[in-house]
């Protein structure tokens, strides 16, 4: 039997042109997955074949892990402290083996041998094609349509396939096998069985890519789109600049009679591209990317990265967008939250918060109405600024005099100390797993405390109205923070 062996090596090996000792590897995972069938439960066997005598050994063994971690997998683990009776030099992730019977060759270990090589050389010519499609360091893959699995379209350039999933096509693009289709290469996924490469035909990237390819003077360098929005299939906008002031922007994106822009267009089943002139001013941004909307006003929040955006009641619906999907694309070009108002909910909004404004600087500062009016309208927005802005600006106010400035930051400074004292004492209350959550404030959480939720489970439990009500974050953010605080309850329950 162990001359058959010696044999079945050799004759794989000249056959299909593999090292002798890759062979040898196969046949040794060949015949520990056949002994495996003898155990009850998932072993771990490991066959040594002498590459000489082609006599071979099967041993069980079991993975040496840490005695805090537990036994993650029993049939193949032992912790430490159990390894070390046996010997006493073991270390985690030392083996320990032994001897069991092993299973005999024969015809039917000599075909499963043999499938196990073919396998092999199967996934070396892939990996091969596979590395040399990548080496080319085309971002886009253009192939055909060749086959529909599980929803996923699969296509195929040359001998290489990739994948085109499902939630990666453009929403209503009727695809059928012969087509000739570009996307742009996401990621390599060795983990995936047949097609590795995953491909995007609704990725930002791949626009971006798109116009790459149709306009040359990005590839000189003299025109670059900082960001891309869309909505795959229907609508999107691309921030452009300049680098030559002899260059328009948005014309040579645009292409002699739309040339250029259309064939982008085409390449994405009619996808309307609305092209942008990137600013560094964040208002002048936002401006035009509202576009075709007239902006009447703006008030920016930096701290909370937002804009309210006074539009007219003819702009409103064309500001907003079918089902707010130019309001939508335009947050997500700018990287900025924007609230589109007519001017009546403006005038209401700012009349809401400076009387808020008003109660807080007559509650904490102990002034009366008319020196907190003052304040407001000399553009102070918080007690921070009253208590830190140059004393200077402060002395320029008309109405105050020396006095009455340094009483107001002594004030201000006493009053941004009690808040401090109070939402460190609040936080006392707070578990370590909601300290330790992502996306929350030491100011939010604060609000929590004070509203009795001090847990991950707490938050977990709420409505996303009755978190937006306590911290006052936005709807979506609320929602979000939610659905990660709930993370660890599917994790716990798999």
């Amino acid at each position: 039997m162990n001359r058959e062996l010696l044999m079945l090596v050799d004759a794989i090996s000249r056959e299909k042109s593999v090292e002798r000792d890759d062979v040898f590897s196969a046949v040794e995972a060949a015949l520990a997955q056949a002994g495996k069938k003898r155990f009850e439960g998932d072993v771990d066997l490991r066959v040594e074949i002498d590459r000489e005598t082609g006599e071979y050994e099967t041993f069980r063994r079991w993975h040496v892990v840490p005695d805090e971690a537990g036994l993650q997998l029993p049939d193949q683990e032992i912790l430490l402290f159990e390894a070390r009776e046996q010997d006493p030099e073991l270390e985690v992730d030392d083996y320990i083996e032994e001897p069991v019977e092993s299973v005999s060759i024969g015809r039917i270990g000599a075909m499963a041998a043999k499938q196990v090589i073919l396998q092999r050389i199967r996934d070396a010519e892939r990996e091969i094609l596979l590395n040399d499609f990548l080496s080319r360091g085309d971002p886009i893959f253009a192939g055909v349509v060749k086959r529909k699995d599980k929803g996923d379209w699969i296509l195929e350039s040359g001998r290489v396939e990739g994948r085109l999933r499902y939630g990666d096509q453009i929403p209503k693009e009727n695809l059928r096998r012969g087509d000739r289709v570009r996307a742009m290469i996401m990621e390599v996924d060795p983990t995936l069985r047949g097609a590795q490469i995953v491909l995007s035909r609704t990725a930002p990237e791949f626009m971006i890519e798109l116009f790459r390819n149709e306009v040359p003077e990005i590839e000189q360098g003299l025109l670059e789109i900082k960001s891309c929005a869309r909505d795959p299939g229907s609508r999107a906008k691309i921030a452009v600049v300049s680098y030559d002031a002899r260059v328009d922007p948005i014309g040579t994106c645009v292409g002699v009679r739309g040339s250029r822009v259309n064939a982008v267009s085409n390449e994405l089943a009619g996808e309307r591209v609305d092209i942008v002139l990137w600013s560094e001013d964040p208002a002048q941004f936002v401006i035009g990317a509202l576009a075709p909307a007239n902006v009447s006003s703006l008030i920016v929040d930096e701290e909370n990265q937002t804009m309210d955006v006074v539009v007219d009641e003819e702009n409103l619906a064309i500001a907003i967008g079918r089902g707010g999907q130019n309001v939508r694309l335009a947050s997500d070009l700018t990287g900025w939250k924007i609230n589109i108002l007519d001017a009546e909910e403006s005038k209401e909004k700012q009349a809401e918060e400076m009387q808020e404004l008003q109660e807080l600087f007559m509650e904490k500062l102990d002034v009366d109405e008319e020196i907190a009016t003052v304040l407001i309208n000399e553009g102070f927005t918080n007690l921070e600024e009253v208590a830190y802005v140059p004393i200077q600006e402060m002395l320029d106010i008309e109405s105050f005099d020396e006095e009455t400035v340094e009483e107001l930051r002594a004030r201000a400074k006493e009053a941004l100390l009690r808040i401090e004292l109070a939402r460190e004492e609040s936080l006392k209350a707070v578990k370590d797993d909601l300290l330790q959550l992502e996306g929350l404030t030491r100011e939010q959480l604060a609000k929590l405390a004070r509203a009795s939720v001090t847990s991950r489970d707490e938050l977990a439990d709420l409505a996303a109205d009755e978190l937006m009500e306590i911290t006052g974050m936005s709807d979506e953010d609320a929602r979000a923070l939610i659905l990660k605080a709930r993370e660890h309850w599917f994790v716990d329950h798999e």
